[in-house]
C-alpha cells in the first residue's frame, strides 16, 4: 500500500480509482493531474447536447470538480498537464501555466483516456472542421449547429458509434448530411445485417449514406465548401471527421512502458504495466477479451469505470482484478435500437482458434397479438467444436438494447448456445412473445451446430 497515489487523467477511470482508493484508504494521499477544465463527465452524452436534447454541457457531468475535492479529500489539480513520468525516481513532471514542478508518486495511475483519430485527409485544419470526442468539441459543434441557418450540409467521415448518432443530431437540427464510410457498410463491428438496416433508416430520414467511399480532402477558399472522394466531388458547408478514437499513450511510451499489439498500454490481470507500481486503466490501456482471452483495445465507459475502480482497490490493499470484456455496445439510430457484444468477425474468430457459425434470425418484440410491437433482427454466432456463444448483434425498433446483456452474459461466463437456449428468461405480452427472441435464436444456431 503506498502513501500516495498520482492519477494522471481525470476522467472516468481517473476518478474512479481516486475515488475508490481514498473510500477505502483515508489516509492515503491521492492526487489527480488533469489538463482540461472536465472531469468525471459523459462524453457519450456529447450527440445529445449538440442536438438540444440536453440543455446544458454542465449537464453531462456525474460528479463536479469541488465534490472531489471538498467531500472526497481528492487533490484534484485541474488545467493540470502531466508531461513525462521517470518510474526509476517515481516522478511525474507536471507543468501548470507557466510552472514546472515534480510531483512524486508510490503508486502511478496512466488514465490518459483517448483521442479523435485524424485520418491522412487534406483539409483537415480548415475552418468548420470538426471532431466530436471532448467538452470542447462538443461546445464547438453546438455552437456551429445553433448559428446555422438550416440550409448548410454537413459531411460525417465516418460511420460508427459517433457517425451514426451525429447524424441524427444534424438532422434533428434541421441540417442536411452526408454520410462517408469507406467500409462497405456502416457500423462494421455489428456485422452487416445491422449496417444495411441502420443505412436504410438513415436514407429514409433524408440523409446522403455513401459506403465503400474513400474521403481524400476537404477543400475550400476561405473555409469548406467541397468535400472529394475517390468517387466524385460533393458541396458541403463543414465537416465532421468521426473515423474513430486511438489510445492516448505518448507520456507512457516516451516512459518506456510497454505497449501492446493493439497500440494501447499492455497490463495484467490488476491493470499494472510493465513499469513497478505504475497502472493503465480507461481507453489508453487494454484488457482482456472474455472471447478470445487475448489483449483488446474496446474503449467504452463501463470498461474505463470498472477497471479504474478496481486499481483503486489493488493500491488501496485490496488486490482486485479489472475484469474481461466482450465489447458489449449499444446506441440509437433515429427509431432503432443496435447492439452487439462479442466477436462476429469470422477471420478474427478462426484467428483465435473458433471454427466460427452464424445464423440470423427475425423475431417479434411482444406477443404477436399485442399491440405496438416491431421486428428485432439477430446475428448469432457459436463455436462448431465447443459450442460456445461467441458474439450476437441486434437491431430493431424496441427490445434490443436490453436483450443484448443476456448475451453478453452467457459469453462471459462460457456458456455453450444450448444453455443459451435453456436460460429461464421471463415472459409478459407486453415485453416479448413465449419464446424470447433470444432463445428463437439460440434454438436456431443450436440446429446449425448440431447440438
Amino acid at each position: 500500500m503506498g502513501e500516495t497515489l498520482v492519477v494522471i487523467g481525470g476522467d472516468a477511470a481517473g476518478m474512479s480509482a481516486a475515488s475508490k482508493a481514498k473510500r477505502d484508504d483515508p489516509g492515503q494521499e491521492v492526487v489527480v493531474l488533469e489538463r482540461g477544465e472536465w472531469v468525471s463527465y459523459g462524453a457519450c452524452g456529447l450527440p445529445y447536447y449538440v442536438k438540444d436534447e440536453i440543455e446544458r454541457l454542465e449537464d453531462l457531468v456525474a460528479i463536479p470538480a469541488d465534490r472531489f475535492r471538498d467531500e472526497r479529500d481528492v487533490d484534484l489539480r485541474t488545467g493540470t498537464e502531466a508531461t513525462a513520468i521517470d518510474p526509476d525516481q517515481r516522478e511525474v513532471t507536471v507543468t501548470t501555466g507557466d510552472e514546472t514542478y515534480q510531483q512524486s508518486y508510490d503508486d502511478l495511475l496512466v488514465s490518459t483516456g483517448a483521442k479523435a483519430i485524424e485520418p491522412p485527409i487534406e483539409g483537415l485544419d480548415r475552418d468548420d472542421v470538426f471532431t466530436l470526442h471532448t467538452m470542447e468539441s462538443g461546445r464547438a459543434l453546438k455552437a456551429y449547429a445553433d448559428e446555422a441557418t438550416g440550409q448548410e450540409t454537413v459531411a460525417i467521415v465516418g460511420g460508427g458509434y459517433v457517425g451514426i448518432e451525429m447524424a441524427e443530431a444534424f438532422r434533428g437540427r434541421g441540417l442536411d448530411v452526408e454520410m462517408f464510410e469507406m467500409r462497405e457498410h456502416v457500423l462494421s463491428p455489428f456485422g452487416s445485417t445491422v449496417g444495411e438496416t441502420v443505412a436504410e433508416t438513415l436514407e429514409r430520414n433524408g440523409i446522403g449514406v455513401h459506403t465503400g467511399t474513400q474521403v481524400n480532402r476537404i477543400d475550400g477558399r476561405n473555409g469548406v465548401e467541397a468535400i472529394v472522394t475517390d468517387k466524385g466531388e460533393q458541396a458541403i458547408d463543414a465537416a465532421l471527421v468521426a473515423a474513430g478514437v486511438a489510445p492516448r499513450v505518448t507520456v507512457a511510451e516516451t516512459a518506456g512502458i510497454e505497449l501492446g499489439a493493439t497500440g494501447a498500454i499492455a497490463t495484467d490481470d490488476y491493470g499494472r504495466t510493465s513499469a513497478e507500481d505504475v497502472y493503465a486503466a480507461g481507453d489508453c490501456a487494454e484488457m482482456t477479451h472474455a472471447v478470445t482471452g487475448q489483449p483488446a483495445h474496446v474503449p467504452l465507459a463501463l470498461t474505463a469505470n470498472r477497471a479504474g475502480r478496481a486499481v483503486g482497490a489493488t493500491v488501496a490493499g485490496e488486490p482486485t482484478p479489472v475484469g474481461e470484456i466482450a465489447g458489449t455496445a449499444t446506441l440509437k439510430a433515429f427509431d432503432l435500437e443496435v447492439a452487439r457484444t462479442g466477436l462476429l468477425d469470422g477471420e478474427r474468430l478462426r484467428a483465435a482458434g473458433f471454427d466460427p457459425v452464424s445464423t440470423s434470425i427475425t423475431a417479434p418484440s411482444r406477443a404477436h397479438y399485442y399491440p405496438g410491437g416491431a421486428d428485432i433482427e439477430i446475428t448469432l454466432v457459436g463455436d462448431a467444436d465447443s459450442g460456445r456463444v461467441l458474439g450476437a448483434s441486434m437491431v430493431g425498433e424496441e427490445g434490443v438494447a436490453k436483450r443484448i446483456d443476456t448475451v453478453a452474459t452467457a459469453i462471459q461466463n462460457e456458456m455453450t448456445v444450448t444453455e443459451l437456449e435453456y436460460v429461464d428468461l421471463s415472459y409478459a405480452p407486453p415485453f416479448g412473445p413465449t419464446w424470447d427472441p433470444i432463445l428463437t435464436a439460440a434454438k436456431v444456431l443450436g440446429s446449425d451446430l448440431g447440438k
